[in-house]
């Protein structure tokens, strides 16, 4: 589907009178990164817009991928919630696609009923240079991840790769806080992230949480970065938990 004169791929699961949930994935993702949640939240009672964000899955090559701002891709986002016009509408992001989900919030801020935060960044921590260069080695030397990169991302593999690793080591990244703004977020939001992210300390995911007057935080021990793929039954029913108490008030 064109969007802002790009193919964008889109997908949507469950019945469109439900409650929309849109989810965005993580920052070398795409929609298959959302598998084992697909069923358990139609299954809920949800309808689910997923789809591949310019210059992932199976959408258009993008030349570049604007770091820490995301503003293409908010771009993007705001265009399908305009096509689609979902309501409620609830965000779910993983990763870079919850930082895209809390610009969006900070933006729109009566335009959400809910959204759901997974290890997502707000600033730049010391933790996060080493998790960024284990992965460009993996790229550079573990053919199992190249393989499933270029499964993912089909020939433009590495242009997502680097589009993403480059992007990440920008210089106006290192003043990068996303703190100050998040307050203005209104709607409920439930913060998740694993208690052994290799990419972010807990005190991220409190920080989100402190500076959000509505929220939620669950500390996941013993989970890592990719925790929807690691715990997808405990992930789900969680989500689908909180959903209800948001539906309560």
């Amino acid at each position: 589907m064109q969007i802002n004169n790009r193919e964008i791929h889109i997908e949507q699961h469950g019945d469109p009178i439900d409650p929309t949930i849109i989810l965005l994935h993580h920052g070398l993702g795409s929609t298959q990164a959302w598998q084992g949640q697909i069923q358990a939240l139609t299954k809920g009672g949800y309808h689910l817009i997923l789809y591949d964000r310019w210059g992932y899955g199976k959408s258009e090559t993008r030349p570049y991928l604007a770091v820490p701002d995301f503003k293409d891709d908010l771009a993007d986002l705001h265009e399908i919630i305009s096509m689609y016009k979902p309501d409620p509408l609830v965000l779910l992001g993983h990763s870079d696609g919850g930082s895209i989900a809390l610009y969006y919030a900070v933006k729109n801020p009566g335009n959400l009923d809910a959204l759901i935060i997974v290890a997502a960044h707000i600033y730049l921590e010391p933790k996060m240079e080493p998790g960024i260069q284990a992965i460009q080695s993996a790229f550079e030397y573990d053919k199992g991840f190249r393989k499933g990169m270029r499964r993912i991302h089909g020939e433009k593999f590495e242009s997502t790769f680097y589009n993403w690793y480059n992007g990440w080591h920008t210089p106006k990244t290192l003043d990068w806080d996303m703190r100050p703004s998040l307050t203005k977020i209104k709607c409920p939001v439930f913060v998740i992230q694993g208690e052994e992210d290799e990419h972010a300390t807990s005190q991220h995911a409190e920080d989100i949480a402190d500076n959000i007057s509505s929220s939620e935080l669950w500390l996941v021990p013993g989970a890592r970065h990719m925790l929807p793929q690691e715990i997808p039954d405990k992930f789900n029913q969680e989500v689908l938990k909180y959903l209800e108490r948001v539906k309560k008030h």
